[in-house]
């Protein structure tokens, strides 16, 4: 596939700082500049979104290549910290390229996140790996515009076949972005079959959500996996089986995946199938709170409990909100939680943060009648690197205690 030539450097718009912009923390590597931090005039407003530029301190000095839209409250990413940078296929390779190597030494199989957004250097974009089907979410308004340049860098560097734009979700709101899934090169031929854990996901491509299939659990399945030798285990909100085939993988007697989403129960259910372990796996379908307030009617009791809820705090204005739904998730499922046994919560809302989410997680536990130790505390796997410079690149939080 052919492109035009990429602008030069020194023919692209420049951006600069106002005084009142944090130009240490961006010279330290905060990637994003605000749209209260510009100077805005009349040439700024009219740059296009997406457009390549260069940012200046307000003193004129350089300080970068950015990416500008003016229709976001992010109104420039750092691409790179060379000015005279040109943003073009061989510049994706690069970035692309350095992110393989790193997954390639931590997977001996091509099922991984491939690209994490700001942590590898792509700000706002997502690229998740299936083998030879690579599902790129482009969530910043550069990447709509260069996706072809990115999807050639992506079958470059990788080998991928097929390249799925995954065009969805609230970040691209966010961006004044459209919404669209559309296989861009290759083919879908049905479900792929995910290996992981010794378990086997079916993940939809297209039809399932955001990528098809969540990664960043892997560790924390790991771990539970390691609790679940001969035991019952209960996997609320469990998407299409994440912690319960995990479990049943690694020896559990059996399983008990809620959701209130059919179709991901039906991709759970394949997924136990394809594993040989269907006569040990079960699923239930109901809204998670319901479900467990009707198990503790039942009497119902497991050896591992783990709760994997959506974001109840997508956002700083949810966090007391979603604060007291975490506490309520451990307070109802604690008392389903046999003696001895274990409980793990999780969060995937970067607006909660550790402290917060662990001390709403023991006094839900302790409001719904147990003790508890804390035995772990995971994070998204290493296919989701974390930016130091960046807190919301650190969103996964999982926790699990053993109650008496």
């Amino acid at each position: 596939m052919t492109h035009p030539p990429s602008t030069p450097a020194s023919k692209i718009p420049a951006v600069r700082l106002n005084s009142k912009a944090e130009v240490r923390a961006i010279r330290h590597g905060f990637p994003w500049v605000f749209n209260d931090e510009i100077v805005t005039d009349r040439r700024t407003k009219a740059i296009k979104p997406g457009a390549i530029a260069r940012l200046e301190d307000s003193e004129r000095r350089a300080l970068g290549t950015v990416t500008v839209n003016m229709d976001s409250k992010i109104v420039c990413r750092m691409l790179d910290r060379d000015p005279e940078a040109e943003i073009n296929v061989a510049w994706f390779e690069t970035k692309i390229r350095n992110a393989l190597k790193h997954r390639e030494t931590l997977y001996d199989q091509p099922y991984y996140r491939l690209v994490h957004a700001e942590s590898d250097g792509l700000p706002g974009v997502v690229i998740d790996r299936f083998g030879d089907v690579a599902v790129i979410q482009p969530n910043a308004a550069y990447a709509d515009v260069l996706f072809a340049e990115l999807a050639d860098a992506v079958q470059s560097v990788t080998g991928a076949t097929t390249i799925v734009k995954n065009a969805t979700g609230r970040a691209r709101t966010l961006e004044g972005l459209n919404e669209e899934t559309v296989v861009f090169a290759g083919k879908i031929d049905g479900l792929i079959p995910v290996p992981m854990n010794g378990a086997t996901y079916m993940a939809d491509i297209l039809g399932g959500q955001k990528t098809g299939l969540f990664y960043d659990q892997r560790p924390n399945h790991a771990f539970a996996q390691s609790l679940c030798k001969g035991a019952k285990v209960l996997d609320i909100f469990s998407h299409v089986g994440g912690f319960s085939l995990a479990a049943l993988a690694g020896g559990a007697a059996s399983a008990l995946a809620v959701d209130s989403s059919a179709p991901a129960l039906e991709l759970a259910q394949k997924g136990a199938d394809e594993m040989g372990v269907a006569d040990k796996f079960s699923t239930r379908k109901g809204d998670a709170f319901a479900v467990l307030e009707d198990l503790a009617k039942e009497g119902a009791k497991f050896d591992v409990v783990i709760c994997d809820p959506p974001a109840f705090a997508p956002n700083k204005k949810a966090l007391e909100a979603g604060l007291r739904a975490y506490e309520r998730v451990a307070r109802l499922a604690a008392p389903l939680v046999a003696e001895s046994g274990y409980l793990g919560v999780c969060s995937c809302s970067h607006a909660v943060d550790l402290k917060r989410f662990l001390n709403s997680s023991a006094r839900g536990i302790g409001r719904g009648g147990r003790r508890s130790s804390l035995i772990y505390s995971g994070q998204a796997g290493p296919d989701h690197p974390l930016l130091p410079q960046l807190a919301q690149s650190g969103y996964l939080k999982a926790l699990f205690f053993r109650l008496d």
